[in-house]
């Protein structure tokens, strides 16, 4: 069982947010570029983005150094730096459907 104020502190950025989103729909190892293309694009579609933050390296330094091993303090979010991949394994059941709700209300992509 996750703590309710881990999956808040999680899911309590918007970068980190997108990513989780991403990875919570792919099986297996994703790598971090594709997480990157997918907040960008998400990014782009979102009307509040900064656009000063935009940026494919800003976004990856971001998920790199700050997001992805942030996640990966959970058992159930593997990131693995050195081979640039990322992915949710095994996540409990109020973690998936924290991220399904918030994800139904922040509509990214859409």
């Amino acid at each position: 069982m996750v703590e309710l104020e881990t999956v808040f502190d999680l899911l309590g950025d918007e970068r980190r947010r997108y990513a989780l989103y991403y990875l919570y729909e792919r099986d297996g190892p994703v790598s971090v570029a594709e997480v990157v293309e997918t907040v960008e694009k998400w990014e782009d579609d979102d009307a509040e983005a900064d656009p000063e933050f935009d940026s494919l390296d800003r976004i990856a330094l971001e998920l790199q150094h700050v997001h992805l091993p942030k996640s990966a303090e959970v058992e159930f979010i593997q990131y693995d730096p050195s081979r640039n991949v990322v992915q949710i394994t095994g996540s409990p059941p109020e973690f998936d459907a924290f991220v399904t709700v918030a994800k139904l209300l922040e509509n990214p992509g859409e």
